[in-house]
């Protein structure tokens, strides 16, 4: 058992370390958010959360789905 645990503990350590290498370097993780990627900004694409809140804002010129009686 315990040779087994002893080299995967090993080998998982050394793959955090590795996969922190960038982090520590740079001083900052990554951004991965959408709205963080300049070509997404390009294209002009936001994610859902943005693009509902944009549907939510009041527009003055829409057409009330109501009619008064």
């Amino acid at each position: 058992m315990i040779q087994i645990l002893i080299p995967t503990i090993i080998i998982v350590a050394l793959s955090i370390f590795l996969l922190s290498i960038g982090i520590i370097i740079k001083g900052k993780f990554v951004n991965m958010h959408i709205s963080g990627n300049k070509a997404m900004r390009r294209h002009k694409v936001s994610c859902a959360t943005t693009q509902d809140t944009e549907a939510r804002i009041a527009n003055d010129h829409a057409v009330s789905e109501y009619v008064n009686q």
